[in-house]
């Protein structure tokens, strides 16, 4: 389905952040949860400073600047003064191994690196030899300058600064780097990938405005200055990015980082504490909270019963409701879920009391937005129609009932992969990106995701086994908290990782979890066909292996 609606001259993506910044200049901009705030104004001068300790060391418009650190307020004044100086940013996911960190500061051919505590104390600074220096993201002190001049600049900062503003530093100070061309490159973002080695995505400034100008059409009327958002998924990850910073600043918001790892305890105190108008999450963090503290109120025999008549039934699924919007925080519009499906329990739950929880579809090679809907447009187990400025189409003789390749194109589409290609042109075609995932569209143009076509597999008559589907089965039975389908020759094998904190709690040991987990290949096996029976269950002692957006590593398993 098609919603393309792109103008002649796509306006410079750096004049929203300019004109955010004038606009909100004595609101609140930047909170460390439970830390120090900055305003609008605060971001604006520290801006102004990096960019004085850019021109001091060597850095100019063009030129790459890498960002890899845990989320705070400092990463996001990092990336907003290089995209203001005309630089190119190389956001970096801080849960990369030192090596992959230097292999990307390299390959992207980065000048500058900011990097978080964490990531200091790991990286080596000689295995980058092109850097002109290192900054550390929480207080912007330098690790390791490699020319005078950025050694001096840092040291004499606030003094360069009032020399470059004599008397005061106001709104009207603030002008920042206009890009000459909207298919000019601003960001290299290297994926996360659940199959092997990252690509760097280079993604231009019609692509950030693109999906910007999607959240302000999705979004706009139900978002206002001043409202409060939470920052859970890794900025450095493109579904983050765009929807939990640069849409949230640019529309004058009140942006809280939590600066730790965002277990499903933190995230739910975070709610409560900040009250959110809207949360951007993976599925995983929100059915964990959903199945320990509102799915055991309701699976009493008693209550599934109440909830089937008319008219206690309603009421009753109306204080359910309140209660789940109290779980959040009680002040959100919607809840947007990507990079993976809902469970279908979860899922089904949600739907009957009413609760307003979408799922969007993206990739990093579109910045990421590809498809939505509005909760209330929304059908169970979709992920939305074509985003405002993209259009989406199956590569299927029969796309409505014989899954194919999702192909994309439009305002949001990468120009390719950094120095790859040969990489760019197996997945670019005539504009269209091919993404890799396999699914329906209905004749409404809502999107039905079957499957990673790379995760496809073969069964023995040459069926096509889609795992994801039996995991989303598996999921949802007694104490599995985590599951993995793999092939083991002609077999099908459960990979699970039970929920252990709930087996100690009821005293059930190890061989005890063994029988559930076979009543569970029962259960399951009795609803699939019989090419997608499982042959056994075995149980993991530790947590799958994911990346930092919470996608198992699948190939580390088959």
């Amino acid at each position: 389905m098609e919603r393309l609606s792109i103008p002649a001259e796509i306006p410079s993506f750096n004049a929203y952040i300019e004109k955010s910044i004038i606009d909100h200049w004595d609101l609140n901009a930047l909170t460390d949860y439970q830390g120090a705030t900055l305003q609008y104004k605060d971001v604006a001068r520290k801006i102004e400073k990096m960019h004085i300790l850019f021109e001091n060391s060597g850095v100019k418009p063009g030129d790459k600047v890498a960002i890899c650190g845990r989320n705070m307020s400092h990463w996001a004044v990092a990336f907003l003064a290089t995209m203001t100086y005309g630089a190119i940013v190389v956001p970096i996911l801080h849960e990369f191994t030192p090596e992959q960190i230097h292999n990307i500061v390299n390959h992207s051919d980065a000048k500058l690196l900011f990097v978080g505590d964490v990531v200091a104390k790991s990286i080596t600074p000689s295995e980058m030899p092109a850097l002109a220096g290192i900054i550390n993201i929480p207080d912007f002190s330098i690790m390791e300058s490699r020319t005078e001049k950025l050694t001096y600049a840092r040291e004499h900062l606030n003094e360069l600064f009032g020399k470059k503003f004599p008397k005061y530093f106001r709104k009207e100070h603030v002008s920042y780097f206009r890009e000459a061309d909207s298919e000019d490159l601003a960001m290299i973002n290297y994926t996360s990938g659940t199959t092997g080695f990252s690509k760097g995505v280079m993604i231009p400034y019609r692509a950030l405005w693109g999906n910007l100008d999607f959240a302000n059409n999705a979004l706009g009327k139900y978002v206002s200055p001043g409202y409060k958002t939470i920052s859970i998924l890794p900025m450095a990850h493109m579904y983050g990015m765009a929807f939990e910073f640069i849409y949230e600043f640019t529309a004058g918001c009140h942006i809280h980082y939590l600066t730790r790892v965002p277990s499903p305890a933190i995230v739910a105190q975070a709610f409560a504490d900040i009250k959110p108008c809207i949360i951007i999450a993976v599925p995983l963090i929100i059915e964990k909270i959903i199945k320990k503290k509102v799915l055991p109120k309701v699976s009493a025999p008693h209550v599934k019963a109440l909830l089937k008549t008319p008219v206690v039934g309603t009421k009753l699924k109306a204080r359910i409701r309140e209660q789940v919007y109290e779980a959040f925080g009680g002040n959100l519009y919607e809840i947007i879920v990507g990079g993976a499906a809902l469970n279908q329990e979860v899922e089904k739950f949600l739907s009957d009391i009413g609760f307003p929880i979408t799922v969007g579809y993206g990739a990093t090679e579109c910045a990421p937005i590809i498809s939505y809907d509005d909760w209330q447009d929304r059908a169970i187990g979709s992920c939305g129609r074509a985003a405002y400025h993209m259009e989406v189409m199956i590569d299927s003789t029969d796309p409505q009932n014989v899954p194919g390749e999702i192909l994309t194109r439009g305002c949001n589409t990468m120009l390719g992969y950094y120095k790859n290609e040969e990489a760019t042109k197996e997945v670019l075609t005539d504009g269209w990106y091919h993404t890799g995932d396999l699914g329906v569209m209905n004749d409404e143009g809502q999107i039905f995701i079957k499957g990673r076509s790379k995760n496809m597999l073969l069964g023995a008559n040459g069926q096509n086994i889609y795992p994801e589907e039996i995991e989303d089965a598996l999921s949802s039975l007694c104490m599995v908290s985590e599951c993995l389908v793999v092939q083991r020759g002609e077999k099908l094998v459960g990979l699970v990782y039970p929920d252990y904190d709930e087996a100690k709690k009821q005293g059930i040991d190890n061989e005890a979890l063994k029988g559930i987990m076979e009543q569970n290949r029962e259960t399951l096996n009795a609803t699939q066909p019989a090419y997608q029976k499982l042959s056994a269950i075995e149980l993991m002692e530790t947590e799958f292996k994911k990346t930092p957006k919470k996608s198992i590593k699948r190939y580390l398993y088959n």
